[in-house]
This record gives C-alpha cells, sequence and structure tokens, in this order.
C-alpha cells in the first residue's frame, strides 16, 4: 500500500494491499478500499463508501456515502456522484442517502455526473461528459443528457457482434442473448 504523504487517512479506513492513494485526497474513517486499486489526485472518500478490489479512481473525483463501487471499475478524471435527490441547505436529510451501485467492470467517463439511487451494470460504459438520470444495462455503452444507449459491448469494451438473438464478443468469444422490445434491443444477457 502507498498513501502520498499529502493524502489524508481517517483511523479506521480499510485500504488493501497493492492500493495506491495520490496527492490530496481524503479517506474517511468508515470507508473500504480493496486491493490493487488507485485513488487519484484530489479525490475524497466518504463515509461507508465501500469500493472493490482492481478499481481506477482518476484525480478530482468525490465518492460520497451511499456509492458502492464493486470490483475492476473505471471512473474518470471529475466524475460526480451524488447521494441526495432533492438537496435544500435549510432542510438537512439527516444523512438519508439513496443507494447508487457501480457494478463490476465498468466504466464512467470523464466529467460524468451520476444521480444517486441508479445501478450502472456490469460492463457498461458511461460516455465522457453524460448525465446517469436512470440505470444503465449491463453491457450497454450510453452518453449524453439524458442518458441513451448507443451501442453493446463486451467485456473489453468492444461492440459486441449481434446477429438476430445471439451476440458475440469478438475479444473473447464469449456468446450473449439479445433481448428484444418493439425491434430494439433492451438487454443483453449472459447464457
Amino acid at each position: 500500500m502507498f498513501v502520498h504523504s499529502s493524502a489524508v487517512v481517517d483511523i479506521g479506513a480499510s485500504i488493501g494491499n497493492g492500493s495506491k492513494i495520490w496527492h490530496f485526497t481524503h479517506i474517511m474513517g468508515s470507508a473500504s478500499i480493496g486491493e490493487n486499486c488507485s485513488i487519484g489526485q484530489n479525490c475524497f472518500i466518504g463515509e461507508n463508501v465501500v469500493i472493490g478490489d482492481n478499481v481506477k479512481i482518476q484525480n478530482n473525483v468525490s465518492v460520497f456515502e451511499g456509492v458502492e463501487i464493486e470490483d475492476n471499475v473505471f471512473v474518470g478524471p471529475s466524475v460526480v456522484f451524488t447521494n441526495v435527490v432533492k438537496p435544500r441547505s435549510a432542510f438537512p436529510t439527516n444523512k438519508v442517502y439513496k443507494k447508487t451501485m457501480v457494478k463490476y467492470g465498468s466504466t464512467i467517463g470523464a466529467n460524468s455526473t451520476v444521480i444517486c439511487g441508479n445501478t450502472i451494470g456490469k460492463h457498461s460504459m458511461v460516455g465522457a461528459g453524460s448525465v446517469v438520470n436512470k440505470e444503465v444495462e449491463q453491457y450497454s455503452l450510453v452518453v449524453g443528457n439524458p442518458i441513451r444507449i448507443i451501442d453493446w459491448l463486451g467485456e473489453a469494451g468492444q461492440s459486441l457482434k449481434i446477429i438476430g438473438n445471439e451476440a458475440l464478443d469478438l475479444n473473447n468469444g464469449k456468446k450473449y442473448k439479445a433481448i428484444y422490445k418493439d425491434d430494439q434491443i433492451i438487454k443483453i444477457e449472459e447464457l
């Protein structure tokens, strides 16, 4: 484990073997960070946040209470996570936060905003600058404000080859099932 001398790691924080905490980052005391993670410069990891193994969080990201990040996730620079739907200074929430899940192997592009209470599905990708205002389907590539699906991806982030109800990851040969509604793919499921 490496913690830069300018970082603040509060007593009680759990940081796994091989993880690196970079310049001017603050890790709160009840946060849990897995093994082989990289938490970039000027980040904040809030109370009760759980971060899995091999997670890369780039510079200027605040991960607030209510967010859980599974293994092998990439969070781009300046991504914003929220944890209250309708914040008001004069009417505090008394630490009642909406749960946000970032599932295994997903990517969130630089400068995206993740509205709390949503799940970013396994192996999905959120394009840079997007606003995640609803669930992100697993294996989908979403972009925009509000987000919309523009492609379906395999585990390595390459487009799936889709013919009818079958989808193939050309990178590793893995096969999937494409689920349709009104002639549009709405979901990719593992076989």
